[in-house]
């Protein structure tokens, strides 16, 4: 199992936990005074406390906790956060509040996951024609429902 380099920004700060043997995401915990209250529709940057050295060639993916998302309407505002290689700031978690009644989040609480996976960077070169496909120009919605 490789090893991500993680430096605690404040002493209160919870290193990334997997809640199985076989999670592919690290539980990001929120840090903050008391709790963060949020109206329906709102969205604000919750910290972790956290930096850490994602090694080159792979990205730290920010997913929403099914439980907190599907139950309490909290999930990432951007719906996957992207934490590069090269970045050593503070990890943070856009939350958005999709339900219709106030929600909050503690110290301590498990607000996002994150899943460290590999990435293809590509070189992208303008082209005048592209390979045709059965699917062709098809697009949302375009290979039916069942």
């Amino acid at each position: 199992m490789p090893t991500i380099a993680v430096k605690k920004l404040h002493e209160n700060a919870v290193l990334p936990t997997y809640g199985s043997e076989f999670a592919a995401g690290a539980d990001l915990y929120a840090l903050c005074d008391g709790e963060i209250l949020f109206a329906p529709g709102e969205t604000k940057l919750v910290r972790t406390g956290l930096a850490m050295e994602i090694p080159e060639g792979f990205a730290g993916l920010i997913y929403a906790r099914s439980g907190l998302a599907s139950k309490r309407g909290l999930a990432p505002a951007n719906k996957v956060g992207v934490v590069d290689s090269d970045y050593r700031g503070e990890v943070m978690v856009a939350l958005h509040n999709h339900s219709t009644v106030e929600q909050k989040i503690s110290a301590g609480e498990r607000i996002a996951q994150l899943v460290v996976a590999p990435f293809l960077k590509a070189t992208f070169e303008e082209t005048q024609s592209l390979s045709d496909t059965v699917r062709g120009v098809g697009g949302f919605g375009s290979t039916g429902t069942k």
